[in-house]
């Protein structure tokens, strides 16, 4: 591999286990990966999602920072419409204060969760519109260039975290590239607009304080094994975890179910969000990421691995790092 690997960790619930349970997953995981010499670790802001346990980012980056030492660790991402942006420059600002050169701040416009969350978290379904608005405020409070005479983020200015914008469509390209800001595509949820987002990125690229260059994060699904048979075995069952996230509504399926709902015309739409997976042995992932890199017009690669158990996503992310990264790292 040529370009950084990272990591996007959903802090997953496994099955029978708490969210206690899964924050402790993610700090194994973080621990193993710097280790391992992984640049960096996200998490990502969900709500009322029984199975993901990543809804407090902040809070979790936090604990995650206070056990590790040097991985980099941030927000893939903040829904930033969810917040005020004063309240997110104070909450990163703490993080990079405690743990400096340590934090990111990945962007999104998205909710993150359904129409009914979203009420409940006080979001109007227009609160999006101002997207750029607002990420322009949370950048003056981070530099201390505050746009708003006489508020500043305490702690937070002059910390300068360093913020991403996250898209999986041409707005975030448009805005990443107008702002001079590193850009992340989701192509491992949502591929459709991967190339053309990313063309337009590059070409409308303005440096700015923060980048000089444009500078492309790319998600891939990565499921290594030591056997093909096995890592394909894990990725059929993710889609059929997957089934229920998106469809079980408060149930789940039989494998038998969920195999049934894949072949239907919904059932497509979750094999399509899992067209970017590099599934397989340790050279055949390797070889599918080289590819992956260039097609993705990619600085930097995250990962994300979604299978049953901690010690499967701990096996899969060491034979990653075994065939992809300098030794020695």
């Amino acid at each position: 591999m040529t370009v950084p690997l990272s990591i996007l960790d959903l802090a997953i619930i496994d099955e029978g286990e708490t969210a206690r349970d899964s924050f402790a997953s993610s700090l194994a995981l973080a621990q193993e990966a710097e280790k391992l010499g992984y640049t960096r670790i996200w998490y990502a802001e969900h709500h009322n999602m029984p199975t993901i346990a990543s809804s407090a980012t902040s809070v979790l980056i936090g604990y995650i920072a206070a056990h590790t030492q040097s991985i980099r660790l941030g927000a893939g991402g903040v829904m930033l419409p969810n917040h005020a942006p004063l309240t997110i420059a104070e909450q990163f600002g703490t993080l990079e204060t405690l743990f400096p050169g340590r934090i990111d701040l990945g962007l999104g416009r998205a909710p993150g969760t359904d129409q009914k969350t979203l009420h409940a978290l006080r979001r109007d379904h227009m609160s999006s519109d101002s997207f750029p608005q607002d990420v322009q405020e949370l950048q003056g409070y981070l530099s201390g260039n505050t746009l708003i005479p006489g508020i500043n983020a305490t702690p937070g200015a002059g910390t300068n975290v360093p913020l991403y914008i996250l898209g999986s469509s041409l707005f975030g390209a448009k805005l990443a590239a107008a702002l001079g800001l590193p850009y992340s595509f989701a192509s491992h949820f949502a591929p459709q607009a991967l190339q053309d987002a990313v063309t337009i990125y590059r070409r409308d690229f303005k440096p700015s304080a923060q980048l000089a260059e444009p500078y492309v994060i790319a998600g891939v699904n990565v499921i290594a094994a030591e056997t093909t048979e096995e890592a394909q075995q894990m990725f059929a069952d993710s889609q059929r975890r997957r089934v229920t996230q998106l469809f079980g509504r408060d149930r789940t399926f039989t494998d038998e179910e969920a195999d049934a709902i894949l072949q239907s015309p919904g059932g497509q739409q979750v094999k399509q969000m899992g067209r970017y997976s590099a599934v397989g042995n340790p050279g055949e992932v390797r070889d599918y990421l080289d590819w992956f890199t260039g097609h993705a017009q990619a600085d930097e690669l995250i990962v994300a691995t979604q299978t049953a158990t901690l010690e499967s996503r701990l096996r899969s992310f060491q034979l990653l790092a075994d065939t992809a990264l300098p030794a020695g790292v």
